[in-house]
């Protein structure tokens, strides 16, 4: 079974940092499932797609770096392409910031070929109380790291949720690596 690979330090805190205050100086949009469908009983986030917020382009290139390395050591999938952009989530408590369990392979023609899902943590894990990032590889759930600039890599067909934030912002960052079609 594959399962779920940590890179602690993907980002320096100050990256992190950096990041959050790039994306909150442009507006944000309510975060949407495949098919650009709303159930705030499933998702309750906003989004900032990184591909809008100027000066944003080493993100990507770290992004890439890290994919083209865990790829090569842990999963061997067949990778091509970054058909999405990286977007910035932000979980609010005041708006009940959760997404609950799902996988990110979807019907829509580029969701169908997502094969790697990376989240980063961005915000300090003192600063938010729930949020927690789980991935289930299989009968277990696997919680990711909670510290600043890790990086948590997992196939994008395994069942993940962000647990509801009960104090504080969370923010993360997710972008997925694309390739042909599971068959």
């Amino acid at each position: 079974m594959m399962g779920v690979h940590s890179i602690e330090g993907g980002f320096t805190p100050k990256e992190c940092d950096a990041i959050v205050i790039a994306t909150n100086a442009v507006p944000a949009r309510e975060a949407l499932l495949v098919g650009q469908n709303r159930d705030h009983n499933l998702r309750r986030s906003d989004l900032v797609w990184l591909d809008e917020v100027d000066g944003m382009g080493w993100v990507m290139d770290r992004l890439i770096d890290v994919v083209r390395k865990s790829n090569r050591d842990r999963f061997d999938f067949d990778l091509q392409e970054f058909a999405e952009s990286p977007q910035v989530a932000t979980y609010e408590t005041t708006e009940g910031g959760h997404f609950k369990w799902h996988s990110d392979i979807g019907d829509g023609p580029v969701a169908r070929k997502r094969k790697l899902t990376l989240v980063a943590q961005l915000s300090k894990p003192g600063t938010y109380d729930g949020g927690d990032l789980e991935v289930m590889p299989g009968a277990h759930i696997v919680g990711a790291s909670r510290a600043q600039g890790c990086v948590t890599i997992f196939p994008s067909f395994h069942l993940h949720q962000v647990t509801p934030v009960t104090k504080g912002t969370r923010h993360s960052l997710t972008v997925w690596a694309h390739g042909p079609a599971f068959r």
